[in-house]
């Protein structure tokens, strides 16, 4: 079996049967877990996934911890916790900062965003309905394509990784796991919607954080290891054996790294496009209550920054100082080159020094980290394909079930050929270093053009399907020719250098902004940001209502599908949309393309409205900081001719430590106080439920 097929075969540190048993066992557990939620949600909590608006946006009501649970778990991809340790191992210290740095902006950014999106279009159900409001059928099919192959090119790549870190670590064979891992997720996405991926992302992050904090702190404490001094002084005993080019004295712990701030920014670029042209954040936006977008986004932004920093330090530093000692798995041998871009580093410092427990938990880390992504991915690309593709352009007068059932066509269809994606990626010998190079040349380039979108009114049609166009082709000539000119020629092994990749990164992302306003000025025109409005939140129910005429919804009559709505619930959000929706389905449906602008109004009173603008302000002040210190006021000064004492190594790593713990209560904890009330009605249900059926039983 060659290497390049099958990715790296490192130490077997797991029996394949268990290998087996564990992917099979985790994703039969999380499916019934989900499945009883469900139920529990449709009998109790009035929350029924048989609708296309709870299935795609979860009808809009997702509170703050909830969310904020849910956006921390479809950001903690592999990256944070497995490759950061890589890295660190590879380039030192300053890695697992820069990456805690490029993790969190991105997620603030998509909360000035979503409350703007709420300001503007608050019926949307993804970013491409706005997009196909505004620049009609051509801009719509641009997004779709730049939004689908990001997609696919982040999860598909996370699948990667995890296969081949399977195959590392048990021998099993890659196309065995690759199958293996989107299986369970499929059932209880296809059958919950988004609303069971919310519920889920909660269980992975609250297994996936108490893992990670374990992880951190039995490395930390290990006899071999024996505290932040101990490492301190470990890793300074070993620096001769250690040398790092580019680092300043060839050491682990300084900032002062060339390679460690281009991976950075390269990360920073990647980041931001998984996330803005990401349609899981957006409709994680769209689903969550009108004031939670800003506080739940900016509380995971913050939470995240601590993951690789904390785990990524410790784990790559002591892999560093044990990798030529008898404990490490690879002993007599050096671990290779190889077998630290494939993410080997952290299982095998896990192996040595928590042993076979630690690699059976190693292995649930894995799968929540990868499960959370593709969950999130499958609704993303099922609602594009049900209800961008398939409704927009197939079947526009499709109903809430038609609807409904193409949304779970679409995820298993998704699943299937993402599967697909990630072994043809595997046999093509792609690593994760190199799409992580490529990946923000693909994306980046309708960025600047979709927050345009929500924020300029002067944008043309021409501008927004152009400008991403020229932008991949910008970034992707000067990839390629900055390999060409660095360093002779242009291969994988060129292109997949730190510099172009940099350099392209740069062009694809800002030179969109160029093109959009010189496009936009040659014939400008001004978007009425009424037209937004005209998106209905209730389309399929008048579809509905009209192909039920006989049944008089707002009068409750017997065989009325509306399900029923807590009489105390105050969110203008739900409440706007469920008047709408009698309003719909007691008279004839108005087409709201007939509508005169002047006719139209926005569904928020003048109230609401000034709280979103406040959230909207409050949202861009947060990001502009978290820009400025994780950017410029915390790494730069340190970027200098210095090698961190111990005192300071120790200081900086607890507070590394003490920031997985803030994480865990922001999104474990805090979610359950937030959602105690719903917790509460759906625990008493149960307790009546099961009074009644003992009392049967007796009787």
């Amino acid at each position: 079996m060659s290497s390049v097929s099958l990715g790296i075969h490192g130490v077997d540190l797991i029996p394949q049967g268990t290998a087996y048993g564990l992917l099979i066992g985790l994703g039969v557990l999380f499916c019934g877990v989900i499945l009883v939620a469900i139920k529990v949600q449709r009998a109790y909590l009035s929350e029924d996934s048989a609708t296309s608006e709870m299935f795609m946006v979860a009808n809009r009501s997702v509170g703050t911890g909830l969310t904020a649970s849910a956006v921390f778990s479809s950001w903690m991809w592999i990256n944070e916790t497995v490759l950061s340790a890589a890295m660190c191992y590879r380039y030192g210290l300053a890695v697992p900062l820069w990456w805690g740095s490029g993790l969190c902006f991105q997620i603030a950014l998509m909360a000035a965003l979503g409350v703007m999106a709420k300001i503007r279009v608050p019926y949307a159900h993804t970013s491409l309905e706005i997009i196909k409001m505004r620049y009609g059928t051509v801009g719509h099919l641009v997004f779709i394509v730049l939004n689908l192959t990001n997609n696919v090119f982040g999860c598909a790549s996370m699948i990667l990784v995890g296969s081949q870190l399977v195959f590392g670590v048990s021998g099993m064979h890659f196309v065995a796991a690759t199958i293996l891992i989107p299986l369970g997720v499929v059932l209880y996405t296809a059958v919950g919607g988004l609303k069971a991926t919310f519920l889920t992302d909660y269980l992975h992050t609250a297994v996936a954080l108490i893992l990670i904090i374990f992880f951190t702190l039995s490395v930390l404490t290990h006899d071999a290891i024996g505290g932040l001094g101990g490492l301190y002084d470990k890793v300074v005993a070993t620096a001769s054996e250690n040398y790092i080019s580019g680092n300043y004295e060839g050491s682990l712990l300084t900032m002062k790294s060339k390679e460690a701030i281009i991976w950075g920014l390269i990360l920073k670029f990647g980041n931001l496009a998984l996330v803005v042209m990401d349609t899981a954040f957006w409709q994680k936006s769209f689903a969550s209550e009108v004031n939670s977008t800003v506080p739940a986004y900016n509380l995971a932004a913050v939470a995240v920054f601590g993951i690789p920093w904390g785990l990524g330090t410790v784990i790559g530093l002591a892999a560093r100082a044990l990798h030529q000692t008898p404990i490490f798995p690879t002993f007599p041998a050096d671990i290779t080159q190889a077998e630290v871009e494939a993410g080997l580093v952290m299982p095998y410092v896990v192996k040595a020094l928590i042993g076979d427990s630690g690699i059976i938990a190693f292995f649930v880390l894995l799968f929540m980290a990868l499960t959370s992504t593709v969950s999130s991915s499958m609704i993303a690309v099922s609602s594009i394909l049900s209800f961008d593709i398939y409704k927009t352009y197939f079947n526009p007068k499709a109903t809430d079930k038609k609807l409904l059932r193409a949304s779970h066509i679409t995820v298993v269809f998704h699943a299937i050929f993402i599967t697909g994606i990630s072994i043809a990626l595997n046999y093509g010998g792609a690593n994760m270093t190199w799409i992580g190079y490529f990946r923000p040349i693909l994306s980046c380039p309708g960025i600047i053009p979709l927050g345009l979108t929500l924020f300029w009114d002067g944008q043309t049609k021409l501008a927004a399907i152009l400008s991403p166009v020229l932008g991949f082709f910008t970034g992707l000539s000067i990839w390629l020719a900055t390999s060409k000119s660095l360093y002779g020629e242009v291969n994988m092994q060129t292109t997949g250098e730190g510099l172009p990749a940099l350099y392209g990164a740069i062009g694809s992302f800002f030179s969109p902004a160029l093109y959009s306003v010189l496009i936009s000025l040659y014939k400008p025109y001004k978007f009425d940001w009424r037209e937004f409005l005209r998106i209905e939140l209730a389309d399929e129910a008048q579809i509905h209502a009209s192909d039920t005429s006989t049944v008089d919804e707002s009068k409750g009559e017997p065989g009325s599908q509306t399900p029923k709505s807590d009489t105390t619930d105050t969110d203008p959000e739900r409440t706007a949309a469920q008047e709408k929706s009698v309003a719909v389905s007691t008279g004839p449906p108005t087409s709201p393309t007939l509508l005169s602008l002047d006719d139209i109004r926005h569904p928020f009173d003048e109230q609401t409205l000034k709280e979103l603008h406040r959230w909207s302000k409050i949202a861009w002040v947060i990001f502009v900081v978290l820009v400025l210190v994780t950017f410029v006021l915390w790494p730069m000064p340190l970027y200098r001719d210095y090698i961190f004492t111990k005192s300071f190594f120790s200081g900086w790593t607890t507070v590394a430590i003490i920031w997985q713990f803030f994480a865990f209560f922001a999104v474990v904890v805090y979610p359950l106080y937030d959602g105690r009330f719903e917790i509460a009605k759906g625990a008493v249900g149960i307790w009546n439920s099961a009074k009644e059926l003992a009392a049967k039983k007796r009787s």
